[in-house]
């Protein structure tokens, strides 16, 4: 999907809503609509046809530059196009398996 659509958002979301964050990271887009099975709000992106989670505490809104093969996984370099914080919270951050961390 990403290389089709050549852009990507970065959604920063309160961690609280962790539980929801792992049912997107377990599950392919492909097969379910993770806006539907999390309950989450989608919101169109300004920039880009992409969409914002609208709980969101701020988001990145990217065009894609180059990607890079990391072996399991791609690694794509975005050019930032829009970022907004739309208000302050402690913002979920993933360590590793299901385990989350913040910065407040």
């Amino acid at each position: 999907m990403l290389r089709k659509s050549e852009s990507f958002v970065v959604n920063f979301i309160p961690y609280r809503l962790k539980d929801k964050a792992l049912i997107c990271g377990r599950n392919s887009g492909k097969l379910i609509d993770k806006f539907k099975e999390t309950g989450l709000t989608k919101k169109e992106a300004s920039t880009i046809d992409c969409p914002i989670i609208k709980q969101s505490l701020a988001y990145i809104e990217c065009s894609i530059l180059s990607e890079l093969d990391a072996g399991d996984h791609t690694i794509f370099i975005g050019k930032v196009l829009k970022s907004e914080e739309i208000k302050k919270g402690k913002r979920l951050y993933h360590t590793e398996g299901d385990k989350f961390t913040t910065t407040q």
